[in-house]
């Protein structure tokens, strides 16, 4: 597969404002773990092999285990993730996933009660925006590593 071109390049303006949503998440009370575990979770979903390689080492410099990494996929057969990060893990799912059922209401009241509103709104913004850069990533045939 040969890269496409880079969106930076081609589509400054774009680029930016991808960047200002990146810029707006690091203000948001999403641990930088859990930044990561959303990023690699929807990653994963959507085949972003640029997107899964860059996440996955981003996510073992902020802590996370070689382990939990390998277990992110089947996390619901897991006992290493917390009541949390499950919640956090459902929305990403479901929200990547969004035309099978979208985000269900047991999960939006979970996610309520687990994480309160502006929490769950943060969690939400932030699966939207990895799902934004997987498609600029798959669509560009962005090279891991690269």
């Amino acid at each position: 597969m040969t890269e496409r071109f880079l969106m930076k390049e081609i589509e400054p303006g774009a680029y930016k404002a991808m960047l200002g949503l990146e810029a707006y998440l690091s203000s948001t009370g999403i641990s930088p773990l859990h930044h990561e575990m959303i990023r690699v979770r929807a990653s994963q979903i959507n085949g972003c092999a640029y997107c899964i390689d860059a996440h996955t080492k981003d996510a073992r410099k902020h802590g996370e285990t070689e382990q939990r990494l390998y277990l992110l996929n089947a996390w619901r057969e897991s006992p290493q993730f917390t009541d949390e990060e499950r919640i956090i893990l459902a929305i990403t799912e479901e929200v990547t996933h969004i035309s099978r059922q979208g985000l269900t209401e047991a999960t939006y009241q979970e996610a309520l009660q687990q994480l309160g509103m502006k929490r769950t709104a943060e969690v939400i913004m932030a699966v939207n925006i990895i799902n934004a850069w997987n498609r600029i990533g798959i669509s560009t045939h962005r090279i891991p590593g690269k």
